[in-house]
């Protein structure tokens, strides 16, 4: 599975940004009708990060970075059936 990129901002932390590409992937799923094994493992690996992170550290971890100016990507991804996550500051 490719990693989920999110980029979170001044505006849109990593927890908004999480939940909107939750409803996003839902969505496309239940438009496409039928089993999409991609998408299904999108979602639930969304659906693990948004049940164990604790996102006011996470936010406390990169919101610094984002106020010096610097971009912040999290790549998202499954590994031993939980959501894992790298942080990336550019």
């Amino acid at each position: 599975m490719v990693p989920i990129e999110l980029k979170p901002n001044l505006s849109s932390c990593i927890e908004t940004l999480s939940k909107r590409e939750y409803e996003r992937t839902l969505n496309l799923l239940l438009k496409e009708g039928s089993v999409d094994k991609r998408l299904g493992e999108r979602l639930e690996v969304l659906r693990l990060f948004l049940e164990s992170t604790d996102f006011g550290h996470l936010r406390s971890q990169y919101e610094g970075y984002l106020t010096e100016g610097k971009k912040v990507t999290f790549l998202i991804y499954p590994e031993e059936g939980k959501a894992r996550y790298k942080l990336v500051v550019e």
